[in-house]
C-alpha cells in the first residue's frame, strides 16, 4: 500500500520548476560575494530572485533578507526589534498566546536574559485574538512597547488573524507577523499591510528546505544576530545560499498551489469526519482559515495514540502538540483558545496541499472510524 500524506503544513514536496532550478544552479561556480566573472554571474543571478520575491510578496527588493529558515528570519525580527527598542526604554514584547514556537520561545529568552516583559493576547474560542485587549494595552502601556508580533495565520488549526488591525492599533509600534504557513495559500502583501517586518520559509510553498526571507521595511535598522561579512543589510552576514535562494523564487511563481481545490478537499474531508463521526470537534471552523488546514478534537483519545495508528494505516497527519524528550505535552495553542489539557492532548491535525487528492482524502476518512474506536478503547481506564 502506498502511503497518504496529509501533514503539507509541516513541509510540502518541491515544485518541479524549483527543484530542476536549483539543481541547475548547484552546478555553477561563483561566491556571490567575490568580485570577479563567476561570482558576479552569481550576484546577478541572486539579485534576479530577490526581485522575484519581492515581488511575489509585494515589497522592495531591498526588503527582502534571505535567511536559512522562517525560524531564524522570526529570531532576527523579535529580537533585533525588542533590542532596538529597548535603546529607546521600551522594554516589552506583546505575541499572541497562540505563536508558533519560534516566536513564543525567543519572546520567553528575551524575558530570561534581556529583561523584557512579555505580554500575550489572548484569542477567542476560535483561536483569533482579541483586538479590544490589544486596543486597550496600547492605550495604556504603548509607549513601553518595542515590538508587536501576531502571526498571519496560525499553523495548527489554519485560523487567520487581523493583522492589518493590529498594525491600526499600533501606530507606530513596530509590529512583525510570522507569515510562513499564508505565503501562496492566500492573498498576502507586505505594503497593503503595513507591517515593519515578516518571516517567510520557502518549503512550505514547494521550494527546498533551509532556506528562508525577512522581509524587513526600508529604512528600518536592527541588531543583527550574526556579524562576519555584512551581507543582507549587515543584518544576516554568511555567504548567500544561491541555489536554494532561485528555487525559492521559482517556487514562489509557480501555479502549482491551486486553493480553490484544496479549499473543496478540506471540507469534504470535514463533512465527512462530522458525519461519520459525530462528537468529533472541528478547531477554529467559524474563522477565517487557510485552505488546507484541518485540526480535529476526538474526545476520549489520546493524540499521540492516534498519530501512531494513523501511521499504521500509511496515513501521515500530525498531533498539532510538542513532543519535547518524549513527553507529550498539550498543545498550548488549544489551550489558548479554551481546551483542557485532556482534550488539547486528543487532536490531530490534518493538513491538505497541492499534490493532495480526493480519493487520498476519502481513504483517510474510511480509515478514521476504526482508529478513533481502537484509539478510544486504548484509552480507557
Amino acid at each position: 500500500m502506498s502511503s497518504i500524506y496529509v501533514d503539507h503544513a509541516a513541509t510540502t514536496p518541491m515544485v518541479e520548476s524549483a527543484l530542476l532550478a536549483m539543481t541547475a544552479q548547484l552546478a555553477q561556480l561563483g561566491n556571490p560575494s567575490s568580485l570577479h566573472t563567476h561570482g558576479r554571474a552569481t550576484r546577478k543571478t541572486l539579485e534576479d530572485a530577490r526581485e522575484t520575491l519581492a515581488k511575489e510578496i509585494g515589497s522592495l527588493p531591498s526588503e527582502v533578507i534571505f535567511t536559512a529558515s522562517g525560524t531564524e528570519a522570526n529570531n532576527i525580527a523579535l529580537k533585533g526589534l525588542y533590542w532596538a527598542g529597548r535603546e529607546v526604554g521600551k522594554k516589552i514584547v506583546v505575541i499572541s498566546s497562540i505563536e508558533h514556537h519560534a516566536i513564543l520561545d525567543p519572546a520567553h529568552w528575551l524575558a530570561t536574559h534581556e529583561g523584557a516583559e512579555v505580554i500575550e493576547i489572548p484569542v477567542n474560542s476560535d483561536g483569533v485574538i482579541n483586538l479590544d485587549f490589544l486596543k486597550d494595552l496600547v492605550k495604556t502601556r504603548g509607549e513601553e512597547i518595542a515590538v508587536i508580533s501576531v502571526m498571519h495565520a496560525n499553523n495548527e488549526t489554519g485560523a487567520i488573524q487581523p493583522v492589518s488591525e493590529v498594525v491600526a492599533i499600533a501606530g507606530e509600534i513596530a509590529v512583525h507577523t510570522d507569515a510562513v504557513q499564508s505565503f501562496k495559500k492566500v492573498p498576502l502583501s507586505f505594503a497593503q499591510l503595513g507591517v515593519t517586518a515578516m518571516s517567510l520559509s520557502a518549503h512550505k510553498i514547494g521550494g527546498p528546505l533551509g532556506i528562508g526571507a525577512l522581509i524587513l521595511k526600508r529604512g528600518v535598522e536592527i541588531p543583527s544576530l550574526l556579524h562576519g561579512g555584512g551581507q543582507e543589510r549587515e543584518i544576516r552576514s554568511g555567504t548567500l545560499n544561491a541555489p536554494s535562494i532561485v528555487a525559492f523564487a521559482t517556487a514562489a511563481t509557480s501555479s502549482y498551489y491551486n486553493a480553490g481545490a484544496v479549499v473543496g478537499l478540506r471540507d469534504r474531508f470535514i463533512s465527512s469526519v462530522q458525519a461519520l463521526i459525530p462528537d468529533a470537534v472541528i478547531n477554529a471552523l467559524a474563522a477565517a482559515r487557510l485552505p488546507g488546514i484541518v485540526n480535529v478534537t476526538f474526545p476520549g483519545t489520546q493524540s499521540d495514540t492516534l498519530l501512531l495508528l494513523m501511521d499504521g494505516q500509511h496515513i501521515s497527519c500530525s498531533t498539532g502538540s510538542a513532543c519535547s524528550a518524549g513527553v507529550h505535552e498539550a498543545s498550548h495553542v488549544l489551550l489558548a483558545m479554551g481546551h483542557s489539557e485532556i482534550s488539547a492532548q486528543s487532536s490531530l491535525r490534518f493538513s491538505f496541499g497541492a499534490t493532495s487528492t480526493a480519493s487520498e482524502c476519502d481513504f483517510v476518512v474510511s480509515v478514521l472510524p476504526d482508529v478513533i474506536a481502537r484509539g478510544r478503547a486504548a484509552n480507557l481506564p
